[in-house]
């Protein structure tokens, strides 16, 4: 009889606030308002009747019809916004009309404006009464459970709250839509289904506030009584989880270890397991939580793991049986897993959960322990709670790696300039020297090799490069057939007595278009890789082949297109690499060899040289039978004519063909340089060959006699004039020098302002502009843009350390402009003013 008077009281305190919402609405001025300008407009028709004045009586009656017009239209807009937001209340309801959970559309007021079938079944008409009277049958507290439901949803678009009833548990949902909510009522009538019911373990689902919205049959069995408040089980709150507590029990109290898990809405998780009264390795604790299903650890104060339940060890890789140390089970803190436990235990630091790696798992897998201390009557010891954090670890690894790429592309770049320019005066002032010097002088040799040493710290550079993909590549047109034969002799020496090297060529082997120094550095590095691969002994085969793909290749992430390719493959029968790490073969700093062993850069560096040509590389490996890294790239279709070459126009407004004849010129001038050079040769090319001065004595005074000018012109009769700019003054003095050895008569400047100003200055016609790119003020293309507005016709060599791809966006748009990378040498220097000249 109380429990029927509390809950009219309930409802007539709910019908109380839905008059006084109702009244609040039409307080606002919601229906008011066209009501209230329309009694004003009244009002002045009056006032205008009574006024003797014709103007005042005209002004009255003037703003008597602007009243009443507004007060239309008010009245019209305030019912098209009713008919519209019913419009949409019915809308929404036709698409729970056959939804077997009674559902309620309720207006702006409160009041129910429709109901589906299922509701009018269960509950009867309740048209235009609120929602708790409607459910008041239902729900012992409905008043106070819509009264929340409605106070969630002034904060959030929709809401759910489960209630436990003597009949079973009511899922109650309202969603706000516009000019209304929608309600509906699900039965949760099914015990098993609901949070908890299959698990032995006494547990509960707990509010915000400490109320305690449901719980199993194991927790019913141990209170013997049902309870809706953690203050009626628990003396002591706040609840710590793995903190022993007292808990209310029909036999009394008795201790227990509460676990807690939070769920997103707010709700907690508790389960409550049995304290530990008997010595650890055989308490009920580790007995109890293996229904629970979170990977738990109990360990002791020695750091031995005294219990685990089946989620532990599935995580960990253990047998149920096994035992011992923890630090057997988990590694890679950085730091022993003794100390980290022996912290927590002591509380000598805060706690905070730590990512591990399971020593025990076949697979890579990661984990999140977080440990929790706890005390009985044996001491102290941890609660540990695990995680897969497998995922998070190798999207972190994937991030630390590309940063790692990018710090190396950064050094790279950054370093390349600086380099360079020192490489370039050694090359250049070691080639003045060699000018000198005839084979039969004594300081001849020692001058090669600086001179050689200096073209290997140039490789240095363009192998950091080649990670980040920014070196400029000189590709040539190669013969795989004669490449391999010259770097056969190399390779024997690289792989060793044990290891047999067998080449295999294509009698149809197609020409193919790459950087021949980047090509036999990334054979190089597969040969020594296969060798690493088999320690005691074995053969690498190198083969190479023609490949024509009719269809796209479809192959880890990558697609080769439809075309014609030679294939480089480099096989091995040695130990292979494992299924997971192989697609991390081709990261930097990883590596599958010992510590100590190999840098992990040798791979990556391949990867970025292949691809940066066009190619693709792929690797297939099968663990103790062997690796196969299989190479593809394009087949290079030579012209049909010698001599003539494509006519394409370039970046910079220079046509490709003219550029080409400056790459030949380069090359032709590598040719000349020893075998150990820092570019690959190239066949030697028609023109005169400076090189010649340094392997012969009698025709040194040919290679410095100025060039022969081109005949057609009055200006061919005077020596040409060339201002070279460059901020680094040993290179400037280098390069000065060795073009005034060719005949050339050069203006210098040190930046980008000192030119400007020697044009102004000179008295005779400038014919070639050498600049460098990057210098402090303005850069190169900067100041030759400026110059060209007085002196169009001035060609252009641009110079600098970094590389072309990023010197071609800076130089768009400059004509008859030419770049040489550095370091260069006295011969590429002078070959390319004189190609630019002449």
């Amino acid at each position: 009889m109380s429990d029927g008077l509390c809950e009219d009281h309930a409802t007539a305190e709910v019908d109380r606030d839905l008059l006084g919402h109702r009244f609040a609405e039409l307080g606002q001025g919601g229906q008011f308002r066209p009501v209230m300008i329309l009694v004003l407009g009244l009002l002045c028709a009056a006032a205008a009747w009574m006024v003797p004045s014709d103007l005042a009586q005209f002004g009255l009656l003037a703003a008597t019809g602007g009243l009443f017009s507004a007060a239309l239209l008010l009245a019209l807009r305030d019912l098209r916004g009713f008919v519209r937001r019913r419009r949409d209340l019915v809308s929404a309801l036709r698409f729970c009309d056959h939804d077997p959970a009674a559902s309620f559309v309720t207006d702006a007021t409160g009041a129910i404006f429709a109901c589906n079938k299922a509701a009018t079944r269960r509950f009867g008409d309740r048209t235009g009464q609120p929602v708790a009277r409607a459910i008041a049958g239902l729900l012992p507290s409905a008043g106070t459970v819509v009264f929340r439901q409605e106070s969630a949803l002034a904060r959030r678009p929709a809401t759910s709250e489960t209630i436990v009833t003597p009949r079973g548990s009511v899922r109650l949902t309202a969603q706000r839509l516009s000019g209304g909510v929608l309600w509906r009522i699900d039965d949760l009538a099914d015990q098993v289904q609901r949070p908890g019911g299959a698990i032995g373990l006494p547990m509960m689902i707990v509010s915000r506030n400490n109320t305690i919205l449901s719980m199993n049959d194991a927790m019913r069995d141990v209170l013997g009584r049902r309870v809706t408040a953690m203050g009626d089980m628990f003396p002591d709150l706040p609840l710590v989880a793995g903190r022993r507590t007292k808990m209310k029990t029909a036999e009394g109290m008795i201790e227990v270890i509460p676990i807690i898990v939070n769920s997103p809405d707010g709700r907690r998780e508790v389960y409550a397991v049995p304290g530990l009264a008997e010595p650890p390795a055989a308490s009920v604790a580790a007995r109890a939580f293996e229904a629970l299903p979170v990977a738990l650890l109990h360990i002791g104060a020695d750091g031995q793991v005294l219990a685990s339940n089946r989620p532990a060890q599935k995580l960990l890789g253990v047998a149920p049986e096994e035992t011992g140390m923890l630090s057997q089970f988990v590694e890679g803190l950085g730091r022993p897993v003794n100390d980290w436990v022996a912290d927590n235990l002591t509380q000598r630091v805060a706690s905070h959960p730590e990512v591990v790696r399971a020593r025990k798992r076949k697979d890579e897998c990661f984990l999140q322990i977080s440990l929790s201390r706890i005390t009985d009557a044996t001491g102290p010891s941890l609660l540990a709670v695990l995680h897969d954090a497998t995922e998070l670890k190798t999207l972190e690894q994937q991030f630390v790696q590309s940063q790692k790429m990018q710090a190396i592309g950064e050094l790279a770049g950054g370093i390349a300039h600086d380099f360079n320019n020192l490489l370039t005066a050694i090359t250049g002032y070691c080639d003045l020297l060699l000018l000198r010097h005839d084979h039969g002088d004594p300081d001849y040799g020692d001058l090669v090799q600086i001179n050689q040493n200096a073209n290997r710290a140039a490789s240095l550079v363009g192998q950091l490069l080649a990670f980040s993909r920014k070196q400029t590549l000189e590709p040539e047109v190669l013969d795989l057939r004669d490449t391999m034969g010259e770097l056969t002799h190399l390779l024997n020496r690289l792989v060793g007595e044990k290891i047999t090297l067998m080449l295999s060529h294509d009698p149809g082997l197609l020409p193919i278009r790459v950087d021949r120094r980047q090509l036999d550095q990334v054979i190089m590095n597969l040969v020594v890789n296969a060798r690493d691969a088999m320690p005691d002994g074995g053969e690498v085969r190198v083969e190479t082949r023609v490949v024509r793909l009719s269809e796209p290749l479809h192959r880890d992430q990558a697609v080769v297109p439809v075309g014609q390719y030679v294939t480089i493959r480099v096989r091995d029968h040695g130990h292979g690499i494992p299924p997971d790490k192989l697609n991390r073969i081709f990261e930097p700093f990883f590596t599958t060899k010992g510590v100590g062993e190999g840098t992990g850069l040798g791979l990556s560096m391949a990867y970025g040289i292949i691809k940066q040509t066009g190619g693709y590389i792929f690797v297939d490996s099968v663990v103790d039978a062997g690796t196969t890294f299989t190479i593809y790239i394009p087949t290079h279709d030579l012209p049909e004519t010698d001599g003539v070459l494509p006519a394409e126009t370039g970046a910079g407004g220079v046509s490709s063909g003219q550029q080409i004849n400056d790459r030949l010129i380069a090359e032709q001038a590598a040719a000349a340089r020893p075998q150990t050079a820092r570019r690959a040769a190239a066949p030697p090319a028609a023109g005169p060959d400076l090189s010649k001065a340094r392997v012969d004595g009698a025709d040194k005074d040919q290679s410095l006699r100025p060039a022969a000018p081109v005949h057609g012109s009055e200006e061919d009769d005077r020596a040409r004039v060339v201002l070279l700019v460059e901020d680094e003054a040993p290179v400037r003095a280098f390069a000065s020098r060795a073009l005034r050895l060719r005949g050339y008569t050069v203006l210098e400047a040190a930046s980008a302002e000192d030119a400007l100003s020697v044009l102004d200055r000179a008295d005779q016609a400038i014919d070639l502009f050498v600049t460098d790119v990057v210098m402090p003020g303005k850069d190169g293309p900067s100041w030759v843009r400026e110059a060209l507005g007085t002196h169009p016709d001035v060609k252009v060599v641009f110079v600098s350390g970094y590389s072309e791809d990023a010197i071609d966006e800076m130089s768009r748009g400059i004509p008859n402009s030419v770049f040489l990378p550095k370091p260069f040498t006295l011969s590429e220097l002078t070959e390319t003013v004189r190609r630019q000249l002449h």
